[in-house]
């Protein structure tokens, strides 16, 4: 076979053959320290998925996206549309912190808290095993799986995706409602019963069917690590120094080979089918399947541990290592400002929103006895959990008078928002000169919760 045939024959992907037939990865698995370690993690991290939704803060949802209500609580705090800034907070402050923690750790929130390695990894590839019947060492079974096992496996993966379907909608509309609705007929509430079947059947394609191709195509992360990786970012890494020549069944001196001994073993264990030896690559998860399998291996011919091993690039070329450096230092300031930012905005923040707009037409009217009346419109927001009623008070200027046209819209409901018309009358004399005085309102709910908001009257010029 000459050089083009061999190019030919290579993978073009870890999952896709040359000529387009998909390559199907059955790694075998290793259980060294780390898969031991990551187990424990994974275990952790499944009961804590499940368990999120009925814990209670404060007596709300420890979190819940209420889309349909407009309502996110997150740890006691729950944000409202009128809250834009601290929605975009923090959002930034979340993207910082994985750009910061990628930048130190590498993809270590791949190998190790990612939904999609975590299920699959720890329920779905064990699920497999235990119907090819190569339960504890994985690999390719030896005979092909009959038709109802096959069928019981599918069963068991629509089983559980309908689970995690289910615990992933409590996210949204929170535990008790979704008690009452697996609890009642489908009909009576058929968009809820469309997203938990639309997301079953995601599920189940994703681990039955797509599985790691999700991070090789389909994730966005990976592809983004060359961007937020440096030389000294922790990687899993194979060190060529101590491991190049490889004994490749050639009897090289002692003094000239490497530790490699080319047994292939990191390749079969790996869940996205790469060779680890090729270098940093894309579809590295740093799942350290690689590590145990090599570790083992050293164990059995003599070696040291360590050939693949978590490192960096410049740890590998024997430089010193170096947490603090100007790509860490930024990603950590502009960390610390946007929380800083974030915890600012959240001890500021007041049990309601109050905000006067203008009202439409003349600025302002003249009325009986020298008085100047003008109209507006202030938008009121609840922001408490239980029913308010709000008190409104002119502080200055004393000789201003507040109108309120219906007091009804004082009353709201938790996250309930009202649009208040009012008039303000003050003598005419008051705007001589510039026409416009300062006026500052008083809001007080019955909490006794004070917000004071100031805006201009409008008046002739004398």
């Amino acid at each position: 076979m000459n050089d083009r045939q061999a190019k030919l024959s290579l993978p073009v992907l870890s999952t896709l053959e040359s000529d387009g037939t998909r390559r199907w990865l059955r790694p075998k698995l290793s259980k060294g320290v780390w898969w031991h370690r990551r187990r424990a993690v994974a275990y952790v991290l499944m009961v804590i998925f499940v368990v999120v939704p009925y814990i209670r803060m404060a007596g709300k949802p420890l979190i819940q996206l209420d889309i349909t209500a407009r309502k996110f609580t997150i740890f006691g705090y729950t944000f409202l549309p009128t809250d834009t800034l601290l929605l975009a907070l923090a959002m930034l402050g979340a993207f910082i912190a994985i750009v910061f923690v990628t930048a130190i750790t590498g993809r270590a929130w791949c190998g190790w808290a990612c939904p999609q390695t975590v299920y699959m990894e720890y329920l779905f590839r064990p699920i497999d095993r235990l119907f090819e019947g190569t339960g504890g060492k994985g690999g390719k079974p030896k005979q092909p799986m009959s038709a109802p096992r096959q069928i019981a496996r599918m069963g068991v993966y629509i089983l559980l995706s309908m689970f995690l379907a289910h615990t992933f909608l409590a996210y949204f509309v929170g535990t008790e409602k979704l008690a009452v609705w697996v609890r009642s007929s489908p009909l009576e509430h058929p968009a809820a019963f469309l997203v938990m079947a639309s997301t079953t059947a995601l599920l189940a394609y994703d681990f039955y069917y797509f599985r790691e191709q999700t991070c090789l195509i389909a994730c966005p992360y990976g592809r983004l690590q060359s961007v937020m990786l440096d030389p000294q970012s922790l990687i899993v890494a194979y060190d060529y120094t101590r491991g190049e020549p490889r004994k490749k069944g050639k009897h090289l001196p002692e003094d000239k080979a490497g530790d490699c001994v080319d047994c292939n073993q990191c390749v079969v264990v790996c869940p996205t089918g790469i060779d680890i030896r090729d270098g940093l690559q894309m579809e590295c998860i740093n799942c350290t399947q690689c590590i145990d399998a090599c570790d083992d291996v050293m164990d059995k011919v003599g070696y040291p541990r360590g050939l693949i091993r978590y490192s960096s690039e410049d740890a590998l070329k024997k430089k010193p290592p170096r947490i603090l450096r100007a790509r860490t230092a930024i990603y950590a300031l502009l960390l610390i400002g946007v929380v800083s930012g974030l915890v600012y905005a959240l001890s500021a923040r007041h049990g309601f929103d109050a905000r006067v707009i203008r009202g439409k037409g003349a600025p302002f009217t003249s009325v009986d006895r020298g008085l100047i009346s003008n109209t507006f419109s202030m938008r009121l927001v609840n922001r408490t959990d239980s029913p308010q009623s709000y008190a409104l008070e002119v502080l200055t200027p004393k000789t201003a008078t507040l109108d309120v046209f219906d007091d009804s819209q004082l009353e709201l409901q938790p996250g309930e928002m009202s649009l208040v018309p009012l008039r303000v009358r003050f003598p005419s004399s008051l705007t001589f000169g510039n026409g416009n005085v300062p006026l500052t309102l008083l809001i007080v709910d019955g909490n006794q919760n004070r917000h004071e908001v100031s805006f201009r009257l409008l008046g002739p010029r004398q």
